[in-house]
Formats: structure tokens, sequence, C-alpha cells
């Protein structure tokens, strides 16, 4: 009777802007950091607690043979800045101790992010990825999901036998990427050998030019896929993450075949050579914090105008942003904006505030009267507290559909025209149900704000068109501006910021 396959999962989710608060194991523990027998459990309950791409691997395994899920480790926390060293090596060390004590294994499968950077190492994906395969050994099959985002580097791919990247952005296909992992490992079980190629570009995108269902991005993407044949496994274009001030920074093309390295070479070089050529088009469309509060007054005043929303991408907690800035809520207040909701404002001491007073309370508020983060300024003004709910919740559409999800305590502020959802728990307003569960209805604000960089066009999109979207040009750690961020580790030259730079292609097959 053929044995059961022991597949071994690991997934550390963590995407670090470089110039935000350092990430540690209060980030982590308790809420989301699960090992053995209690990330097993998680598969278990009715609301996803786990990475996607867990349950598209493990269902699509289901199909394919006889296999045991080997659960490890699943760290994923909210972006941030660096991870703090001792945490890393405490979770590294807790991965190697739990890979150690479960052998011997068949294959190993890495639900990553790809864009984590530790205190005192620049790499750590690649390094958790490398000690994880000095223990496996060369012939156990490992492969490894990124974001879109990842900061892709040599290393990462040298000690995998294939890199498998998000499609889409807003990130939607994290199942089928699953998938697509547990269809790849079958085929290593079977045999089948792996050739790679990678080739990393000196180009940094901003980040609001990476939506893949147009653009600039999306055709790369396309024409990425396009190159898929019976030989090539998979084709991964992670645009980097433009805040991440890393050595490792910058576009990365990586191409897994079967066994074919002279193709896995070309392929490459042909995707890499269509990206440097387009670079051009990788640009930023803003709209003046002062414009933008023109066309709240106007839509506002004009109902036979479409309702819109104001994206703040600068202010993006999904890309390591505070979610507490207030330059555009200061300009709505003081342009007496009407019929306007902001969601959400990362402040919980206020959350706690309001709270305690209660519902109908009047009060004094100030936001950001403890973050003293760069650009957290203060505000004061004077709320009401409209609704209050304890934050707890199941997504409903977009990005978090299906995904339990905790805010926190969380309050609904009336601050003069404008709603203002309060949270204790940093999180990007990506998904319907973190306004809708104050019974808004969210076709009735004709100015909604969110803070976020892009997901929310999947969240809201049943709402709000494309041509309702404005994206805001506002101060803040996740701004799309490049020349606005204060690099100090990337390599330079680097386009956009080195404008006029040449490059030529270069493929790497070789790793060491």
């Amino acid at each position: 009777m053929e044995k059961n396959i022991r597949i071994a999962f690991v997934s550390f989710q963590l995407e670090s802007n470089f110039h935000a608060p350092v990430v540690g194991r209060p980030d982590f523990v308790p809420d989301n950091y699960f090992a053995g027998e209690e990330f097993e459990r998680l598969f278990t309950e009715g609301a996803i607690r786990v990475p996607k791409e867990f349950i598209g691997f493990s269902e699509t395994m289901d199909t394919l043979r006889a296999w045991e899920r080997v659960p490890i480790v699943t760290a994923v926390t909210s972006p941030g800045g660096c991870i703090d060293q001792d945490f890393f090596e405490e979770l590294k060390a807790d991965i190697i101790i739990r890979v150690k004590a479960t052998m011997p294994l068949d294959a190993v499968f890495f639900a990553e992010h790809g864009a984590a950077t530790a205190t005192g190492d620049p790499d750590p994906d690649g390094t958790l990825f490398s000690q994880v395969r000095e223990i496996v050994g060369s012939e156990t099959p490992m492969v490894a999901t990124l974001d879109l985002h990842a900061n892709v580097s040599p290393k990462m791919i040298d000690t995998v036998d294939m890199l498998c990247s998000y499609l889409t952005n807003p990130h939607m296909d994290q199942y089928e990427r699953g998938r697509e992992s547990a269809l790849a490992i079958d085929e290593m079980l079977k045999g089948q050998k792996t050739a790679k190629a990678f080739v990393k570009l000196p180009l940094i995108p901003p980040s609001t030019s990476l939506n893949t269902k147009f653009g600039p991005y999306g055709d790369l993407i396309d024409f990425g896929q396009q190159q898929m044949t019976d030989q090539v496994m998979n084709v991964s274009i992670c645009s980097g993450f433009s805040v991440g001030d890393t050595p490792k920074a910058g576009m990365s093309i990586a191409v897994t075949t079967r066994g074919n390295s002279d193709l896995a070479r070309e392929v490459a070089a042909r995707i890499a050579k269509y990206a440097w050529n387009d670079r051009h088009r990788y640009t930023t469309d803003l709209t003046s914090i002062e414009d933008a509060v023109s066309l709240m007054l106007e839509h506002s005043a004009d109902p036979s105008l479409p309702a819109l929303l104001f994206a703040d991408p600068a202010d993006n907690p999904g890309g390591g942003g505070r979610g507490n800035t207030t330059y555009i809520l200061k300009a709505m207040l003081a342009a007496d904006v009407k019929d306007a909701l902001l969601g959400c404002m990362f402040d919980p001491p206020m959350a706690e505030k309001s709270h305690r007073l209660g519902v109908g309370a009047e009060f004094t508020c100030t936001f950001n009267s403890q973050d003293k983060t760069q650009f957290s300024e203060p505000l004061i003004c004077q709320a009401v507290v409209e609704d209050l709910q304890d934050g707890s919740f199941v997504g409903r559409r977009g990005v978090m559909k299906g995904v339990q999800m905790d805010l926190g305590p969380c309050a609904l502020l009336r601050i003069g025209g404008v709603g203002v959802i309060v949270i204790s728990k940093r999180r990007q307003c990506c998904e319907p149900m973190m306004i809708e569960r104050f019974s808004v209805d969210l076709r009735t604000p004709r100015s909604l704000v969110v803070k976020s960089r892009g997901h929310f066009r999947a969240g809201f999109d049943d709402i709000f068109a494309d041509e309702q979207i404005v994206e805001v040009d506002a101060p803040g750690l996740t701004t799309p501006v490049l020349s606005r961020v204060p690099y100090e580790n990337i390599p330079r030259p680097m386009y956009p910021l080195d404008h006029d730079m040449a490059w030529e292609v270069t493929v790497q097959t070789k790793f060491a």
C-alpha cells in the first residue's frame, strides 16, 4: 500500500516598510502565531483563519494522492516596519525545531509574503528558506507562494524548487496559487526536476501603478502568462515593495521550467526586456487634497453626480502606514464637507474613550494623542458617539471574503458632516463589513474616504466604478510619490529615481 506523503506547511508573512515602527512579538502573539496542533485546528473553523494558499493546496492535493498535512508554523501579521531581529530568531528557531522534529518530510510548502526585512537581516525569507533546505535536503521538493509585492532575492529562488507569486492586484488568487503549488509538488514527487532563471530589474514602480486589471503591470502579468507552455511551469513577476527600502529592492522575474535551463533563461530575458521597455508607464495620477475636497463639496451639493470614493494611499495600513493621519480629515472639516464618511482611523485610546462614554456622548476628541510616529499629527475636534461595535466579523467581499477579522473595540463618531470610524487594531479599509457593521448603507455617503492603497477596489467595486475613484495626494509612510521616500538601502541607479539611467538585461541561473 502506498504510504501517505507528508508535506510541511510553513507561513511567515510580513510586509516591511523600512520607515515604519519595528514589528515584534506583540504583533504576532497571541492572535497571529499558531504552531502544530493549534495551527491544524484553524483548518476546521468556519471562517478562514489561515492563508488561503493553504486551503487551495490542501483541497487540490486531496484529489491527487494520499497525503498528510504537517502544520509547522503560521505567523501572519499586518504590514509594519522591520521585524525585531531577536523575535525573528525566536520565530525561525521555532520553525527549525518543529521541522526537525517532524522529519522525514516528503515536501515543504511555504505561504510567504516575501517583503519582510529584519532589523539585522535584510532577507529573512531567504534565510528561512535556506535553513529549512539544510534540514530536509536537496532532493525534497520545496515550493513557496509570494505576494506580488515581494522583494525577491537570489537566495529565495535558489533554495526552493519553484516560486509562485500571485497574479492579481488586488490579491484575489491566493487559493489558485495554492492549487498551482500543489500540482507542482505532485509533479516533483513523481520525479520532475525544475530549472530556474531570475532577473532583478532596477525598477521600483509606484504602488498606485500596480493594478492588474488595467495599466502597465496588468499588461506585464498578461505578457508573462502568454509565455506559459508545456515546458514552462511558472512565471512569477513581482513588482517589489516600493517603501521596503532594502538592498533586494526592485522588480523581479522568476521563471521555472520543467528542467530546461536554456528555456528558463530565454523566457526570463524576454519578459524582463518587455518590462524595462515599458517602464515609463509606471506613473502616479494623484489629486491634491484641495482639489479632492472641492470634488466632495461639488458632489455633495449635486445629487445628479455620482458618489465618489477617495483613497488615501499614503496612509495605507496595508503597506505599513499607521492608518491615522489627519491631513484629509482636517481639510474636510475646514471646508464643512457634508454627507461624508472616513474609514478607518486607527486610534485605540479614542476607541476606548468612546466605549467608556457611550452612544450619544458629545466630547472633545484628540486624534493621535499617543502616537508620535512621523505624519501622525494630532487633531482636536468636537465629536458625537453614534455607534459602538466590538470589531469582530467575517469579511464578505473582495480580498477578505470569508476571512475572520478583528478590529478590536470600534466606534462611529460624527464630526460635523463627516462620519469617522475609529478602530483599535490597524487594518486598511478594504472590506465593506468594516463600515456596514455600523448599520451604514454604503450607498448613502456622497464621499467615502478609505485608508487603503488598492485592495478597496475589490471590496467596493459593486458601488464605486473605477471612474468614481479619486487617489488623493497626502503625506504618509506609504506615499506612492517615490521622490518623497527617504531611501537609505536600495541599490542605485534605480528607475524612476535615476530617470535617465541605462540598463541591460542580466539573467541569473546560478545563484551561489
